[in-house]
């Protein structure tokens, strides 16, 4: 008995391809969170020692590294990021002739 499997291609964006509201946006966040704990954790920070760099509570850092971003504007994340110590760049450019959609990306340098 063979199942058949049936493959979709992705969009690039998960959010989009689950058909959630703003889905841009919640990639953008989802990206800039994971950049976050990544820098936390590159620093060897526990989410103590986070939380007092970010000025919030605990949980709230807790909440930040498990992707659960809600309470989390993007301007709030990027201030997050400039308080463990990096620049953020915003760079806005004609998209390619041939994308037929304009889109948003955070690009690591």
């Amino acid at each position: 008995m063979s199942d058949d499997i049936r493959v979709q291609p992705s969009s690039g964006n998960v959010f989009a391809d689950l058909n959630l509201a703003n889905p841009e946006e919640r990639l953008i966040k989802a990206e800039l969170a994971r950049r976050i704990s990544g820098i936390i954790s590159q620093k060897g920070l526990t989410q103590i020692e986070a939380a007092e760099l970010l000025d919030i509570d605990q949980p709230k850092v807790s909440a930040l590294t498990r992707g659960k971003l809600d309470g989390f504007s993007t301007t709030r994340l990027f201030r997050f990021l400039n308080a463990l110590g990096n620049d953020i760049e915003i760079v806005v450019k004609p998209k390619p002739e041939n994308r037929s959609m304009a889109k948003i990306t955070v690009v690591e340098s």
